[in-house]
């Protein structure tokens, strides 16, 4: 019997990870699909990463880079919008742009007594504009989910990281169990 159930908690390893993607993949299709009402599963997938594309593509010119900025500027004037649009805009810019800020992965220590310590990514150098300038800001994303908090501490307790911030940010995110070359030995 138990290594029926042995076989059984490796299949669900093996199993579940799969179903799982598949069912967020099949989601987001169907769910696309039906926004544009398209009878032909994925097609409003990838005509949503064309059009997005196209979109960038268009962007890149000057014209419609002068046309953006004037929306763009419209859109900061608005008071709730301004809040949700420059929000989410910082945020993809902060993985997805050229100033992306989740580029430097460290290791803050959260006491003085050097007990434990916390895998995070500095986002900002100094923070004199707030009256503190020898802390800097460290974003610690949570395991397990998508959102995180911002850490405001003294420099001396923060410790770059020589690895990649992808592979730092998977390791942090699964709770500490996918493997990674990043992190120092020990």
């Amino acid at each position: 019997m138990r290594s029926l159930l042995k076989h059984f908690l490796r299949g669900l390893l093996v199993t579940g990870p799969v179903a799982l993607t598949l069912f967020i993949v099949w989601t987001v299709f169907r769910t696309i699909d039906g926004w544009l009402k398209l009878p032909i599963p994925g097609a409003g997938f990838v005509i949503t990463i064309v059009g997005i594309t196209l979109v960038g593509f268009v962007a890149s010119n000057l014209v419609a880079r002068q046309v953006l900025g004037t929306f763009e500027d419209l859109l900061k004037r608005l008071p709730f919008v301004r809040l949700l649009y420059s929000s989410s805009k910082d945020l993809l810019g902060a993985f997805v742009g050229e100033q992306r800020r989740f580029d430097r992965p460290v290791i803050v220590t959260l006491y003085g007594d050097g007990g434990p310590k916390a895998i995070g990514f500095q986002t900002k150098d100094s923070l004199a504009e707030f009256g503190l300038p020898d802390h800097v800001a460290v974003y610690l994303p949570e395991s397990y989910n998508f959102a995180g908090n911002l850490f405001v501490v003294p420099r001396s307790r923060v410790t770059p990281i020589d690895g990649e911030s992808a592979q730092v940010m998977a390791f942090v995110v699964s709770g500490g169990v996918a493997k990674s070359d990043a992190l120092p030995p020990g």
